[in-house]
């Protein structure tokens, strides 16, 4: 029987391996991986993925503008996209554009089999069967910062379908960045954020299993106003009621985000309640009134933006230096 040409199309290779190990172990495929959207349409066009494998959020070329490109050629592809963009809108927009099947990150085996024989892409062989087939699955190495950045991508896109839900927008999700930074070199990071605007910002701590940390929501002051309007607030009458705003923003951000990684790192956060880090001020007041309270840390950045407006809300998990060996070790256990 002819191996079927798989494409496992995304830019990490953890989702990649999760999702590879999740196939069935009889179906005779043939496995191509792509990195980003411009590699997976050139497998595809050069007939390597008959099924495809898809992820949204990427570089390069994202998942939405594959499967426009694959529309708009009439080419010919079984796609079920694989996302941590669990947004009501983006399983409708995907949907629109072809694809067949959604599943979100990270897809359980089952729902895997699930999909793919409901799909009738897989029809399961009897073991000792001359038609049985083992898949060949290729060797992975993953390093750290690609692995616990997936994480955070599966969180973010959780955060992001309840930040969608509560303003009624679509959120634009980004790739997270993972770096471990000095708090000199976080500071001159967070020098794209200010741009010379006034900012306000929430931070909220975080503890449990050897893993700590603090998360900083930053929001322009700029964008506050039309924030309110989404949420149905023509004015903001004072700061307490900015204040108030801005805080239940960021428990919506930062505790869904939290909550998505502790729940693929099978362990459980306690959480502070949000307090004001600062208002109406620039980012180098903000580092420089703060800067004991971070030394060495490995920082997760995420820039969430509302389509068709100015609006971006800028979230960085700040995690202790000492938590980057328990991560590891939580993380190690993941791709066993």
């Amino acid at each position: 029987m002819a191996a079927i040409p798989l494409l496992v199309c995304d830019d990490s290779g953890m989702a990649r391996k999760q999702l590879i190990r999740a196939l069935p172990a009889d179906w005779p495929v043939s496995i191509t991986q792509a990195a980003n959207g411009k590699e997976g349409l050139k497998a595809i066009m050069d007939g390597l993925g008959q099924v495809v494998l898809l992820d949204l959020t990427m570089p390069e070329m994202d998942g939405y503008q594959v499967l426009q490109m694959l529309k708009a050629n009439a080419i010919e592809a079984k796609v079920i996209v694989v996302s941590g963009d669990v947004q009501e809108e983006a399983v409708r927009r995907v949907t629109e554009l072809g694809a067949l099947a959604f599943l979100k990150k990270p897809a359980a085996p089952e729902l895997v089999l699930e999909t793919l024989q409901q799909l009738g892409i897989y029809d399961p062989r009897p073991a000792g069967s001359p038609l049985h087939a083992e898949i060949d699955r290729p060797e992975f190495k993953v390093g750290f910062r690609d692995a616990f950045r997936e994480v955070n991508n599966v969180a973010m896109g959780q955060a992001a379908a309840l930040l969608a839900k509560a303003l009624g927008v679509f959120v634009q999700l980004p790739i997270p960045n993972v770096n471990i930074f000095e708090v000199g070199e976080l500071s001159m990071a967070l020098a794209d954020i200010d741009q010379g605007q006034r900012l306000s910002a929430v931070c909220q701590g975080y503890i449990g299993d050897g893993i700590a940390g603090e998360a900083l929501l930053i929001f322009h002051d700029s964008e506050v106003i039309d924030i309110a309007k989404l949420l149905g607030i023509e004015h903001l009458d004072n700061e307490l009621q900015e204040q108030e705003l801005l805080m239940d923003l960021a428990s919506i951000l930062i505790g869904a985000c939290l909550s998505g990684i502790a729940r693929q790192l099978d362990v459980r956060f306690s959480q502070g309640h949000p307090q004001m880090l600062g208002q109406h001020c620039a980012i180098g007041d903000l580092m420089h009134v703060n800067k004991s309270r971070w030394k060495k840390t490995l920082a997760v950045e995420i820039s969430y933006g509302i389509e068709g407006m100015r609006i971006h809300f800028d979230l960085l998990l700040l995690f202790t230096e000492d938590s980057v060996k328990r991560l590891t070790d939580k993380i190690g256990h993941m791709m066993d």
